[in-house]
């Protein structure tokens, strides 16, 4: 007799007229309009300007989501190029399939070209954004509950997930939940790397690769649970061991950037908003008028003083 369990949703879409309104679209959506929300807070915070964060973010998010289906793609290229399967299906992102690892790595990368368009250095741009990247995966993992996806090995607790559906393999029954896994967990990331910022001081970059190593660390045994197809080596999926590596790269980052750059950015964003842009050749002009304007100040106060020079010598001449 089962006393509690999650349930799934009957189906993942629902429409309103003719429109499809999608769970998995809109846990994406609502994660994405949290991280920026949060990500201006904290950049206003540290000296820079209101909407910058957004800014990046038209560059940062269609990267991250180009990045993150295309890794999905890659690591499970059977699901949509081996026989009896349709190669459409890999363009499909609202039927799920995005993997973090590749959205943070191409993520980076629009971010990297926002950050250079306004002259903004990325690592104080990651440091402000990893919490609310974080509160974003926490959100977005829900999709997957609407896609009755990503979930581990069959249960009996009473938080297990029932799963109802039977497409694409899956046996119907009571399993673990990874998705509110990985959700509680991110959350509990985004607290910490909050919490550690504003006790360290974290800057160059540290706010994030701290965002990247515990997320590491609780990828790692909520992978251990799945029980999707998955490859493998040495007995560990492939995404065991992607959280292991990129674990490892964000705790040397820790380490060799506290040591070489220790303390925090004093400036985030140039004045004007960037070296690149129409503001900066503003800045720039104004600067050059403004330094024109002290050079005659200058100029007719040298006169000026040799004017009465000239005049108190004549006076005492005569």
């Amino acid at each position: 007799m089962e006393l509690a369990y999650i349930p799934s949703p009957s189906h993942g879409v629902y429409h309103l007229g003719p429109i499809p309104l999608r769970g998995y679209a809109f846990c994406i959506i609502i994660g994405v309009f949290v991280a920026v929300w949060l990500g201006n807070k904290r950049w206003i915070a540290r000296g820079g300007r209101v909407g910058t964060v957004a800014d990046i973010s038209v560059w940062a998010v269609p990267f991250g989501l180009l990045g993150g289906r295309l890794y999905h793609v890659i690591t499970d290229y059977e699901l949509y190029f081996s026989e009896g399967r349709d190669w459409v299906d890999a363009f499909k992102i609202w039927e799920g399939g995005l993997g973090i690892w590749g959205a943070i790595a191409l993520g980076a990368l629009g971010a990297w070209i926002g950050c250079r368009r306004r002259g903004i250095p990325l690592p104080a741009y990651a440091d402000a954004i990893a919490p609310g990247i974080a509160l974003a995966q926490a959100i977005g993992r829900w999709g997957n509950w609407f896609n009755q996806e990503l979930y581990g090995r069959e249960t009996d607790l009473p938080w297990a997930l029932h799963i109802t559906s039977s497409t694409d393999g899956r046996v119907p029954g009571y399993y673990h939940p990874t998705f509110l896994y990985e959700s509680l967990w991110c959350i509990g990331v985004a607290v910490l790397v909050i919490w550690a910022d504003r006790r360290f001081k974290l800057g160059h970059g540290r706010a994030f690769a701290l965002y990247v190593a515990s997320y590491c660390v609780g990828r790692f045994w909520i992978e251990y649970l799945r029980v999707d197809d998955a490859h493998h080596i040495l007995g560990l999926r492939l995404n065991n061991w992607t959280a292991l590596v990129v674990f490892l790269l964000a705790v040397v980052y820790i380490v060799m950037s506290a040591k070489k750059r220790p303390g925090r950015e004093e400036v985030v964003e140039p004045e004007a908003g960037g070296s690149d842009g129409p503001d900066a050749e503003t800045a720039a002009e104004e600067k050059a008028e403004d330094a024109d304007s002290a050079e005659a100040a200058e100029e007719a106060n040298d006169n000026a003083e040799d004017d009465a020079k000239d005049e108190a010598e004549s006076a005492k001449k005569t």
